[in-house]
């Protein structure tokens, strides 16, 4: 059985929605769903994608995650630090202007404590510009884009990412335990270790294999899985910039 300690629905967080354009529209992308802003860096820069046949008007959103004892999950909005900004992650611009079969980019910058790994969730969602949303547009552009979407049938479809935000003094220690019945991986730093393209296949079989994950292990939890004769398990540990290739045999 696999096990992720303290993040039981990692893989289900960064997708806010992904459903296509019916007709013509806006179909944005945001690329990779979860992004990694490591201890010596204070910005990062998140590009969007149009690949649809008209401009998308995006609005990006911040929340921060937390993460109780039973790995239950809860969202809530920035603190301000007093000064009129606020404690955590900022997008910059917060509104984008996307042309058809275009990109434009934002820079995710963070501001604030880093004495602990701190957890975003950061939704791209295209909206209808109206005059309160900011965008610089005219009255008569407003209008001759919201005609055109409503001609016909479309779907604005929205992403949300994971963003982890890595601590100042960043530290990884991946405690390996390989029993004859048991694979297990101890987080034992302070920032998140992926075990990244987990595959768990039968010895010499191109095909019988499991559908491939992806398990983040928070600070001071584990991952494990039973190993079964016959067959064996692949994947990849990203601490940061160091990848090693696994391959754990049952």
């Amino acid at each position: 059985m696999k096990k992720l300690l303290g993040l039981k629905s990692m893989l289900l967080l960064g997708i806010l929605a992904c459903a296509p354009a019916l007709q013509a529209g806006p179909q944005i992308n945001v690329g990779v769903v979860y992004d990694y802003l490591d201890g010596d860096k204070g910005t990062y820069l998140k590009r969007v994608f149009n690949g649809g046949d008209s401009t998308a008007f995006v609005r990006i959103s911040i929340m921060e995650i937390f993460y109780d004892e039973q790995g239950n999950i809860s969202e809530q909005p920035l603190k301000d630090r007093g000064d009129s900004s606020k404690d955590g992650l900022i997008a910059s611009p917060a509104r984008l202007i996307v042309p058809a079969n275009g990109m434009q980019s934002t820079r995710l910058l963070f501001l604030g404590d880093r004495s602990r790994e701190r957890y975003f969730r950061v939704r791209f969602v295209p909206v209808m510009p109206e005059k309160e949303d900011e965008f610089a547009v005219s009255e008569q552009e407003r209008a001759e884009y919201k005609e055109k979407l409503t001609a016909g049938v479309n779907v604005l479809a929205g992403y949300g990412t994971v963003f982890f935000v890595r601590p100042n003094d960043t530290k990884f220690n991946s405690v390996i335990d390989n029993s004859a019945q048991q694979y297990r991986i101890r987080n034992n730093g302070n920032t998140v270790v992926v075990v990244d393209e987990f595959k768990d296949c039968a010895i010499n079989s191109e095909t019988d294999c499991a559908p491939t994950l992806k398990h983040h292990i928070m600070a001071g939890h584990a991952f494990e899985f039973n190993k079964q004769p016959g067959r064996h398990y692949l994947f990849t540990l990203v601490e940061g910039a160091k990848q090693t290739k696994m391959d754990i045999r049952g």
